[in-house]
This record gives structure tokens, C-alpha cells and sequence, in this order.
């Protein structure tokens, strides 16, 4: 297994230049993990750059198909206030 690119993905190439495997490439919709070649940056990182540099919550999912950067990690903004505010038109 390793980890994958939801179709949050907004195509922004900083995951596949970190990459030290170079696992990462352009798909059709979005970038992709190859299994074959994703080392979960064992032995090169403590933790998976691809997940480290993704600007985009949700974008990156671990090899259990969970978020690594769930909603609100990266911004702080607690995802019920979010909600809160899209329903009330302000986002």
C-alpha cells in the first residue's frame, strides 16, 4: 500500500518535487502515488513530505485511506465554524 491523492488535489506540483522517491506523477484528474515506488519516505524523512508540504486538507490519504491533513489541521479553523459559515453564506 501506500499513501494516495484524493481528487482535492489542485494540481500545485509541491508534493512531486519532494518526493524523494519519486512516487508522484501527473494523472488525468490529479496527481497519483505510484505503490510500486512510495517508501512512505522511510529512511529519508520522519514524516511523509508529500503530506508535509500539502497545502490542501483532505487532499492526502495514508495507506488506511485516512486523511492525513483533516479539515481545519492546516487553516486552525474548527470544521463545525466552517460549516457554520457556509450555511450561512459567508464562505
Amino acid at each position: 500500500m501506500s499513501y494516495s491523492i484524493t481528487d482535492l488535489c489542485v494540481n500545485c506540483h509541491a508534493c512531486m518535487d519532494v518526493c524523494p522517491s519519486k512516487a508522484i506523477s501527473q494523472g488525468e484528474a490529479h496527481f497519483v502515488v505510484s505503490s510500486k515506488t512510495c517508501t512512505h519516505c522511510e529512511g529519508d524523512h520522519a514524516d511523509a513530505q508529500c503530506a508535509s508540504i500539502c497545502p490542501v486538507e483532505g487532499a492526502i490519504l495514508n495507506d488506511f485511506g485516512e486523511v492525513v491533513n483533516p479539515p481545519g489541521s492546516l487553516t486552525g479553523i474548527p470544521p463545525q465554524l466552517i460549516r457554520e459559515l457556509v450555511a450561512q453564506g459567508i464562505l
